[in-house]
């Protein structure tokens, strides 16, 4: 079985307070974008071996196997599933790791999704919901995959509609890691509350070309501090004719939304990921 994992990008980001279990509460609009990775699995031929044979092609995955959200994916369905059979995953990695896509999310809900409709567990989207947020806080998102309101740790989703077809968009990842702790840490935490006309549900249903100046990212302002090169690719964006741009997650990916008359981008770096995709 065949399936295509896709990223996401953040339209605003705001870190609202820290919670008790030591994660945060935010509030931010989750975009699907059709920059995909390529996820196969099949019922593993060799039983003998472990349950789970992950491999994978593509852009390289660090860490251990072990900690791979697609095995992960599969151990956690398997403890309430035991006649799973032993898989082999294959996956072909095109969307950047650490760059604030969410592919590593988006993989390892795209395995929770797959496993239950090739091995016809039944699971509903409800559920499914529950086992995604045991793998990660913006996991849930890619179970329903459509524009939401992502509140609590980005789980709480609302769907919203919003069309985005006009643009294209471009997505330039620089090869900068960020590490999230280290971008939480450097936020002041305001009084800011995710409801009203200030919040981003609302701006979001602004006119795109009002968006610069009320879609914000928090982290922005700590990670361009620390990553000047970051503030360059964004103001070059704007530059080329983008109507939007901002930093995606904690980073390091920048994208901008471009009317799709405007034909000429900037140059980049060659070692820059540049891709620009269609809404």
């Amino acid at each position: 079985m065949i399936s295509f994992p896709n990223c996401k990008i953040n339209l605003g980001l705001h870190v609202v307070s820290k919670r008790a279990d030591g994660f945060h509460n935010i509030e931010t609009i989750f975009y699907p974008v059709p920059l995909r990775d390529a996820l196969e699995i099949n019922v593993a031929k060799n039983n003998s071996g472990p349950d789970v044979q992950f491999t994978s092609a593509g852009l390289p995955i660090p860490g251990d196997t072990s900690n791979n959200l697609c095995v992960k994916a599969y151990e956690i369905l398997k403890t309430d599933f035991p006649a799973l059979p032993p898989i082999a995953i294959h996956l072909l990695k095109a969307i950047p790791m650490g760059a604030g896509l969410g592919g590593g999310s988006a993989d390892g809900a795209f395995t929770l999704k797959a496993i239950n409709t090739k091995f016809e567990l039944g699971l509903t989207q409800e559920q499914l919901l529950v086992y995604a947020l045991q793998l990660g806080s913006d996991c849930p998102f890619f179970i329903i995959n459509q524009p939401c309101v992502g509140t609590g740790r980005g789980e709480i989703l609302e769907p919203i509609s919003l069309a985005l077809e006009a643009f294209d968009l471009v997505i330039v990842n620089p090869g900068i890691h960020v590490n999230t702790g280290w971008a939480f840490s450097q936020l002041n935490l305001s009084s800011y509350s995710p409801d009203g006309e200030g919040s981003l549900k609302h701006s979001v249903q602004q006119p795109v070309s009002t968006w610069k100046d009320i879609l914000t990212n928090d982290f922005e302002e700590p990670v361009f501090s620390n990553h000047p090169e970051l503030l360059q690719i964004k103001n070059s964006l704007y530059t080329s004719g983008a109507v939007y741009c901002s930093m995606s997650g904690s980073g390091s990916s920048l994208f901008g939304l471009l009317p799709k008359d405007v034909k000429i981008l900037p140059t980049f770096s060659t070692h820059y990921l540049v891709k620009r995709v269609k809404l």
